[in-house]
């Protein structure tokens, strides 16, 4: 079985490096391949990249800042490779649209170019690799109605149509944006039939899911 998951770069990088958190997680993933499964992993940017982006807001070249976050991808990337003993793919993938010999058990990627965010280049990687969903692991365990860091009224949603995701976050990318899926990927999956399902940083609740148990999270779909 394959897995596609973008990992959130806030759990990798919150705001500094979470080498428990790598460790366990790489360590989940090796156990896993070694009973037979695949993983592709996606990593985004988190902390790290907002960090640099900020240092160099006074420019006002979306480019350049979005250039600023794809490093801080790849830079994620290469430290999750470090600690990964599972027979990994040699090249971490910057094209998710590249024809991939992907027979090992694990690969990495990270981001690709501006204006493409690490969740739609995860969604183009799903593509490419006939995955049918995407588990995307963020700071948030569910998708909310509202933002639960500002309002703490809001609702965990189990459930959700693309449509009705795509109300609640809008259609617009900028570089740096923190949502659970950012708006341009979110279309995309929408139009490849994809699932999308959401999760926070429990890996016990990750374990769940990879064995098709009960789990927390949002089922985008």
């Amino acid at each position: 079985m394959l897995s596609v998951i973008s990992l959130g770069g806030s759990l990798v990088y919150p705001k500094t490096l979470d080498k428990p958190f790598i460790d366990a997680f790489v360590e989940l993933i090796s156990d896993y391949a070694a009973k037979g499964n695949k993983f592709a992993v996606y990593c985004g940017g988190g902390y790290l990249a907002r960090k640099y982006q900020k240092i160099f807001s006074f420019l006002k070249n979306k480019n350049f800042l979005d250039w600023v976050g794809i490093f801080a991808t790849r830079k994620n990337a290469k430290t999750l490779k470090k600690s990964i003993k599972a027979n990994i793919h040699k090249k971490i993938v910057t094209n998710p649209t590249e024809k991939i010999e992907f027979k090992e058990d694990v690969l990495l990627a990270a981001g690709w170019k501006p204006g493409w965010s690490t969740d739609y280049d995860s969604v183009l990687l799903a593509k490419n690799l006939a995955a049918g969903q995407i588990i995307n692991m963020t700071n948030v365990d569910y998708v909310y109605d509202k933002d639960p860091k500002k309002y703490g009224d809001a609702k965990p949603i189990h459930q959700i149509s693309w449509p009705d995701f795509k109300k609640l976050v809008g259609s617009e990318w900028k570089p740096g944006l923190n949502m659970p899926f950012d708006p341009i990927a979110a279309k995309e999956a929408e139009k490849l039939g994809l699932k999308v399902i959401i999760i926070g940083k429990d890996l016990k609740n990750l374990e769940n899911l990879l064995n098709k148990k009960s789990f927390s999270g949002t089922i985008i779909s």
